[in-house]
């Protein structure tokens, strides 16, 4: 029998976690919106589990799972507590289990940046987390949000405490709370929230402490505009989430956002957007495609809030490129689930495609078309794919169609 050491278990810990990376050959499902509170959730889910292993998914992005002063879970307040609107912690347990027997991880929802006091301290603010696990005072919280501790080491989420990372109190309490959640509840993966608000070095503390197998990061500001207009050039758009990515040693990846925010516009007849000076993709993917999550939509840019919304009659367009081009592509429950069926099997079918063509996150790429009405490009070698309306189509007899829908087609060979 072979007995594995700690440190031979964290060696084998750590090839996994930077397997999936070098990997690259995830499909994330964000299995949430910003109404799912109100739906019995975890049971929910359970019932689809079947059928988001079945299309191909590796992950379940669940919505925050622990105790939270508002329903959706993102203003959270007893850490511990495993009893939430999305349902108890019995059903919670019950659906990550089932998640894992079906070989698709959980992603758990880590909302660190900020915290709702229970009682009034400082300057008479709830900045106190008495009669709680992890009790802490109001030297957890940043003086800037009307606490005792330092300042922000990020941005300011207005209007809450938050959480001052510099104290080692606190982050020992977060790391330990973080490996609960990996070890004691069964999450696998992390998706950490509202990142500006916080030094990227304490994400590279916090995962190498509670090592989840994959991890990701929502680095979310205002892209490049001139006027009302967006700006051709978004460089020093993703160069801020390349940064971010760099600060945490290059652990986790980040949401693509500048593709969403040039792919929303491409699509409505401007796909010169496609590809940028150097003939190259123009968001993270074009950069650093190995740490880039892309997506359509999520629960703050669609669903009910809808603050950033994909063009609602070109959905499938985003996916053909998304689900076709390098970067871990992410699939927006609101379009999986409640948009028509047929939504649902057109996705199934592009994730097969790029399984069966074996594209990957580094996949190659060369961008044959970026004009007004059409964009055409051949990834890994083995996909061509068209958006737009234009007239195209591959050359070579190699190619064959492989599916096509609204504006958009693909080919394998």
């Amino acid at each position: 029998m072979v007995y594995l050491t700690e440190r031979m278990k964290e060696n084998l810990y750590q090839t996994d976690a930077a397997s999936v990376i070098r990997s690259g050959r995830e499909v994330v499902l964000q299995a949430f919106n910003w109404e799912s509170h109100k739906y019995d959730w975890w049971s929910n889910l359970d019932r689809k589990v079947p059928d988001i292993a079945k299309s191909g998914f590796t992950s379940a992005w669940l919505p925050p799972a622990t105790h939270s002063f508002s329903p959706e879970g993102y203003l959270p307040q007893n850490l511990y507590s495993l009893n939430s609107a999305y349902g108890s912690e019995e059903l919670l347990k019950a659906l990550l289990q089932n998640l894992k027997q079906h070989n698709v991880r959980p992603m758990a929802d880590i909302v660190i940046n900020h915290r709702i006091g229970t009682t009034r301290g400082h300057g008479g603010m709830y900045n106190r987390y008495d009669g709680i696990p992890l009790s802490w005072d109001e030297h957890a919280v940043t003086s800037c949000t009307g606490g005792l501790g330092n300042r922000s080491t990020g941005d300011n989420f207005h209007g809450v405490p938050n959480i001052d990372h510099t104290q080692y109190f606190v982050r020992k309490d977060i790391i330990g709370w973080l490996q609960w959640l990996r070890s004691s509840v069964g999450f696998q993966d992390f998706r950490f929230d509202f990142v500006r608000g916080y030094s990227p070095k304490y994400v590279r503390e916090y995962i190498e402490a509670a090592k989840p197998v994959f991890s990701v990061g929502e680095y979310w500001d205002s892209c490049s505009y001139d006027g009302s207009y967006l700006a051709y050039n978004q460089d020093s758009h993703r160069q801020r989430i390349i940064n971010w990515i760099d600060g945490t040693g290059q652990l986790p990846a980040a949401f693509d956002f500048t593709t969403k925010g040039i792919l929303q516009e491409a699509v409505k007849g401007e796909y010169w957007r496609l590809r940028d000076a150097q003939g190259k993709p123009p968001g993270v993917i074009g950069w650093w495609p190995s740490r880039a999550v892309t997506f359509i939509d999520n629960h703050d840019t669609g669903s009910t809030q809808a603050h950033w919304p994909f063009p609602a009659h070109h959905i499938m367009e985003g996916y053909a490129y998304i689900l076709t081009h390098p970067g871990i592509p992410s699939v927006f429950y609101d379009h999986f689930y409640d948009w028509a069926n047929s939504i649902h099997d057109q996705i199934v079918e592009l994730i097969q495609i790029r399984k069966q063509q074996d594209i990957h996150s580094r996949s190659s790429i060369i961008i044959h078309e970026a004009q007004a009405n059409l964009y055409a490009a051949t990834i890994g070698e083995k996909i061509t794919m068209k958006i737009g309306d234009g007239s195209w189509s591959p050359a070579g007899k190699e190619w064959k169609l492989a599916m096509s829908g609204h504006r958009y087609a693909v080919w394998t060979k």
